[in-house]
């Protein structure tokens, strides 16, 4: 009998799995896209919980730290959660290479293959199985929308688009987040989309079903939504644009009328009806603006230009009222199917804390999010086309604004002390993730700092 169906009758398996797994998840973790500690060595592995979902797949929460390594100012103090979704095998089959994360030495495990389970075909469709029949599984609860049936059999596949938490898609129908990093509590992606979905918000999908955990805390795993199998991402159509000489302008304009409609029903289905605090939200961004530049030498020389655009704003007047937001708004961020723009992951930036990203903030933070998109975009072909990105900006300031009541144009200091915190975080991203990509925020900051546009 292969040793992966006994794997659910070994108790040393369930007493000690780390023994086995430790040296390989130490070694794997810090290359995955999801991983917030890049760069620093693992030196705290712990398991916080363990369930064996079907003979051969282990559902693992573990912990993770770096103790006594330096931590650079974008990485958070803190140990981190993270979810494993992990194939025990005997031998592992070609197709499976890349999923591959070693070979166990020691421990109960040793002589076995892991790897990442969620590559494996077989162990997707059987997670989609535990959703389409809610229930538990140990700490583990699965959830469904009775109203929405799932179909059984949906071919699975993992895409493979850079992103800070795992997608599979079952037969173009529908699309499994499942979330990488855990905090304690209900993701903003399961939460948001549910609340937009009572208020009749046709611009997000609603979920069909999702998973949790009870402990070591209760917190969101995974959400499946309906996938727009003919929808393209904003990113790739306004790149397509770029490259046709199409000016973008008119589904620049919808997608602000769209965006609006979402901040309206947002505004309904999440009510704070208070102003954020201009100073204390300054007094925020100068913080992270100083980190920034501690972190990033090339800031140094722009900081008191910066600086005014975040005393500017403790003067300004309180702009629209706080809200729950969308929190990570960009062209990469929204879908368009035939003629209708959709919003998607609502879960905003993963390395903030979960309190801070579920807290209500000024809705001008995703405007300032999606302007500074547009200027991503135009930065992509050479020449570049400030002028492309410019009418751009200007189409979906004016949809937003037709559809909200208010303009965003006429909230300048407000939007640029937004749209510069943005840029501030851009510079930190891409010194760590893409070195190259660099020279996209730079601009954006001499431009808000010496002229202040």
């Amino acid at each position: 009998m292969p040793k992966t169906a006994s794997l659910g009758r070994r108790p040393t398996v369930v007493a000690d799995p780390m023994a086995s797994l430790g040296a390989l998840l130490r070694e794997w973790l810090p290359r995955q896209r999801w991983f917030a500690g890049k760069d620093r060595p693992v030196t705290e592995l712990g398991l916080l919980s363990m369930t064996e979902l079907y003979p051969g797949c282990l559902h693992l929460l573990v912990h993770t730290g770096h103790t006594g390594v330096p931590a650079p100012c974008w990485a958070t103090p803190a140990g981190d959660c993270y979810q494993l979704l992990l194939g025990v095998r005997e031998h592992l089959s070609p197709r499976l290479g890349r999923a591959l994360i070693g070979r166990a030495e020691e421990g109960p495990l040793a002589g076995m293959t892991v790897y990442d389970a969620l590559h494996d075909p077989r162990s997707a469709q059987l997670l989609l199985e535990r959703l389409r029949h809610p229930g538990s599984a140990g700490p583990l609860r699965f959830v469904g929308d009775p109203a929405v049936p799932v179909p059984a059999g949906l071919p699975p596949r993992l895409l493979d688009a850079e992103q800070s938490n795992s997608s599979l898609v079952y037969g173009d129908e529908f699309i499994l987040k499942v979330f990488r990093r855990i905090q304690p509590g209900v993701n903003p992606d399961l939460e948001v989309p549910r609340a937009l979905a009572e208020q009749g918000c046709r611009r997000v999908p609603a979920p069909v079903a999702w998973f949790s955990t009870t402990h070591p805390q209760d917190a969101t795993l995974g959400v499946l939504q309906p996938y727009l199998r003919d929808a393209s991402d904003g990113w790739t159509l306004a790149l397509r644009a770029l490259g046709t000489g199409d000016h973008f302008t008119v589904q620049a304009r919808e997608l602000g009328q769209a965006m609006a409609e979402v901040h309206l029903a947002l505004a309904s289905a999440f009510p704070a009806g208070t102003h954020d605090e201009n100073g204390r939200t300054a007094a925020a961004m100068t913080e992270r603006l100083d980190a920034a530049a501690h972190c990033v030498p090339a800031l140094k020389p722009f900081v008191p230009g910066l600086r005014g655009a975040f005393g500017a704003l403790a003067t300004c007047d309180a702009g629209p009222p706080a809200q729950r937001i969308h929190g990570d708004l960009h062209l990469g961020q929204v879908l368009r199917a035939g003629r209708e723009w959709f919003v998607i992951d609502f879960e905003g930036e993963p390395s903030r804390p979960l309190a801070e990203r579920c807290s209500a903030q000024s809705p001008v933070r995703d405007i300032a999010g999606m302007l500074r998109s547009f200027d991503y975009a135009a930065r992509q072909r050479r020449p570049w086309r400030p002028q492309w990105a410019r009418r751009c900006r200007e189409a979906f300031c004016a949809g937003y604004a037709a559809r909200a009541g208010w303009d965003p144009r006429k909230k300048h200091g407000l939007l640029r002390a937004y749209e510069t915190d943005r840029a501030v975080y851009e510079v930190l991203y891409e010194a760590r993730h893409r070195p190259d990509w660099l020279p996209v925020p730079m601009a954006a900051i001499e431009r808000l700092a010496v002229r202040g546009d």
